[in-house]
């Protein structure tokens, strides 16, 4: 049934009730010999304007004794609990508006329901992973400490490789802090990006080259396509030369032995997009999502020395959106992954 207004409902029932009361007068006045048509109409139109007006008060003071509270408290805390006046007009359907009330905050309940639920899941991770991470590391320099202790340190075929052990722990604690910073300012905007125009195939070149002796232990090939050409693109050349080096180093880390991994230039007319594809293992579907998320793996049993710092594809996605543009991944799984950004053009 469609949704009527309280006014609507209240002139319904009152032409009923002016109706029944006008047949009933009718009657009366008939059976009495003295039927007047001018009375009968003075009936009809009194009691259907007293019945109007005494409906329309019940109904009013019903709706504000049983809904207008609840509508009222729906509505503040829709505005986050500020103290607004509310006025409803009892020409609108309140029924219908309330309904519409109740649906859009249950809808917005869920939805802050399911982001705090988010939230707390990835607070949960987060400390669990950094607790993991710094963990390793911490016990290998103690091991090392309480060996040197023990005794160690007077013996001079271990207390050297025992104090160059711990300095290597001690300094994948200081990278993992360092990244940690630095993703909280780049979070926060407190890094100004330094924004020039550069020839993005140069410096790709320039990181290929810094990077090759790493890939070589694996026998990866890394190239550079558009070597003709001359693209000049405006960004911060430091922090792109990051990006390109940290993708450039989780493909060699990820990939196959004898693999391949190949950066290509796009020209998108305002913008240039850069894709570093690899043809190693490739990633499930699943794990898309949250590759960029801080300290996530794909494999779980994957130590993190063959890795780096497990912040690297974080750092990576804030960079970008700190240029203002936009990075995403796509994959196969056995077929390798391709990362892809964009940058300006100069």
């Amino acid at each position: 049934m469609r949704n009527i207004s309280p006014k609507d409902l209240s002139f319904r029932l009152a032409l009923l009730i002016s109706v029944v009361i006008t047949l009933i007068g009718s009657l009366i006045n008939f059976y009495s010999n003295e039927f007047n048509i001018f009375f009968i109409f003075l009936l009809f139109v009194s009691s259907i304007v007293i019945s109007y007006a005494v409906i329309l008060w019940g109904i009013s003071q019903f709706i504000d004794k049983k809904f207008r509270l609840i509508y009222k408290t729906i509505h503040n805390l829709k505005l986050g609990l500020k103290r607004e006046p509310l006025t409803l007009d009892m020409s609108e359907d309140i029924f219908g508006k309330i309904r519409e009330e109740v649906i859009e905050w249950d809808k917005n309940n869920r939805k802050e329901i399911e982001r705090l639920t988010d939230q707390e899941e990835f607070r949960r991770d987060f400390l669990g992973n950094v607790s993991h991470e710094l963990k390793t590391p911490i016990f290998s320099i103690q091991g090392y400490i309480l060996t040197l202790l023990e005794g160690g340190l007077e013996d001079d075929t271990i207390n050297q490789s025992f104090l160059q052990k711990a300095e290597k722990s001690l300094n994948r604690m200081i990278e993992m802090v360092d990244d940690l910073d630095e993703i909280a300012k780049l979070e926060s905007n407190r890094i100004e990006l330094n924004l020039q125009p550069f020839n993005i195939v140069n410096l790709a070149n320039e990181v290929v080259e810094a990077v090759e002796y790493k890939a070589k232990k694996k026998g990866i090939k890394l190239s550079v396509s558009n070597q003709s050409s001359s693209v000049i693109v405006t960004a911060d050349a430091a922090k792109i030369t990051q990006v390109l080096t940290n993708l450039l180093m989780n493909s060699i880390n990820y990939g196959k032995e004898g693999g391949k991994t190949n950066i290509r230039l796009y020209d998108l007319a305002e913008n240039i997009l850069v894709e570093v594809k690899d043809n190693g293992k490739g990633i499930a579907e699943e794990h898309l999502p949250r590759l960029f998320e801080r300290f996530y793996r794909v494999d779980k049993g994957r130590s993190r020395a063959d890795g780096g710092s497990g912040l690297g594809l974080a750092i990576v996605k804030h960079i970008v959106e700190a240029h203002k543009q936009t990075i995403n991944v796509r994959s196969t799984l056995g077929e390798g992954a391709t990362f892809s950004f964009t940058l300006k053009k100069a």
